[in-house]
């Protein structure tokens, strides 16, 4: 990969926002799917360019037919989060290969991959070499999740030439730190640990997900450090319970609850709350 094709930013979160501002007019349509990455709306609005969201299928993934149908004169990007943030749902390569070929050459296709080292599907699209085989193909990686470093604000996008001179003038002058520069560099010499804690993760990963299927509990596949509860109405009394256990999850009401995969004690709490969770959503007579 050429310098050239890297533009870094206080994480991959800013890098979309300065995409969306180098690529859109007041008007444009950003498309999205809905529930994915919570910034993307905000960052489309702030941007003055207009959300195009579509609604994901009902396995939690990207409904990338639709997304196609949905492409229209002024969408202008198209925001593809593989995994995708809350669901965990992957994007096969087959698939994204499709929708690409099936859209104008002029829609910017964004694959954001900040969960990609958390990944093990075989099928997986993956962004590197959806860049390299089209031209309209940008990728958004960060230091925020496997690396660790949410807090010190470290991410890049990889574009074309034009479109990484583009995002270099509208970024905000410093915007990343010494600091997370040098962490950045330690956490790449670091990458053997780096992939010990993963497959730690991932196994616990799989681990909680078999343990909340038996326990009769709604859990999507996930192929990303957190597992989707789709507890839609229930979600309420769910979060609850949770709370009253002294655990932290991501609620979001109506639709389900995104769950952290984290040390494996933390992991052994929230199996013993899923345990006492499933009469919550069981059907009410």
């Amino acid at each position: 990969m050429a310098p050239e094709n890297i533009v870094f930013g206080a994480g991959s979160v800013e890098v979309a926002s300065r995409i969306i501002l180098a690529v859109t007019n007041p008007g444009d349509r950003v498309m999205f799917a809905w529930r994915s990455f919570e910034a993307y709306p905000l960052l489309v609005t702030t941007a003055g360019a207009v959300p195009q969201p579509v609604p994901l299928a009902a396995d939690g993934g990207h409904d990338l037919p639709a997304m196609a149908a949905a492409v229209g004169s002024n969408t202008r990007v198209v925001f593809l989060c593989n995994p995708n943030n809350p669901t965990g749902a992957v994007l096969s390569s087959a698939a994204v290969d499709s929708f690409i070929r099936s859209v104008p050459a002029d829609v910017l296709i964004v694959l954001d991959e900040a969960y990609v080292h958390f990944n093990r599907d075989a099928d997986t699209a993956v962004g590197i070499d959806m860049f390299r085989r089209y031209p309209n193909v940008a990728v958004l990686h960060t230091f925020s999740k496997a690396y660790g470093l949410a807090g010190l604000r470290l991410g890049y996008a990889i574009a074309a030439p034009e479109l990484a001179t583009a995002l270099r003038k509208v970024a905000v002058p410093f915007g990343v730190t010494s600091l997370a520069q040098q962490a950045g560099l330690a956490s790449l010499r670091a990458e053997d640990e780096l992939q010990e804690r993963i497959h730690v993760l991932v196994a616990e990963r799989r681990r909680v997900h078999t343990a909340m299927l038996e326990a009769g509990l709604p859990v999507l596949p996930s192929e990303a450090n957190f597992l989707w509860l789709d507890s839609g109405e229930r979600t309420a009394a769910l979060a609850e319970l949770f709370e009253k256990n002294a655990l932290s999850v991501r609620v979001f009401p109506g639709e389900g609850i995104r769950v952290t995969i984290g040390s494996p004690e933390a992991n052994n709490r929230i199996l013993a709350v899923a345990r006492h969770a499933a009469a919550l959503l069981a059907p009410q007579h």
